[in-house]
């Protein structure tokens, strides 16, 4: 089963056990990132390849929350995390 848990908008925490996931997750990674989710900020890139990543996962935590979450609940807060109303405002 691929786990992925989620903070602060990024990747916290990973489990994964197939090929595809471990492929989409090398490529997420490949863009670099800091060891500490707090302070880690994906770039545009990197978020489109974290939304490949959770395509790939079977169970997806929000690990401030406490709950798993579908993909496409997941896909939201990757998409949505640390923007303001005037940030999402200004997209429609």
């Amino acid at each position: 089963m691929n786990r992925l848990v989620l903070k602060w908008g990024t990747v916290k925490a990973w489990d994964l056990e197939t090929d595809d996931a471990r492929a989409a997750f090398q490529k997420w990674a490949s863009y670099g990132m800091c060891m500490s989710a707090v302070r880690h900020r994906d770039t545009p890139e990197q978020r489109q390849a974290l939304l490949a990543v959770i395509d790939c996962m079977d169970e997806i935590t929000l690990d401030l929350e406490g709950r798993t979450v579908s993909r496409d609940e997941a896909k939201e807060y990757v998409r949505t995390y640390g923007r303001t109303s005037v940030d999402t405002d200004s997209e429609t």
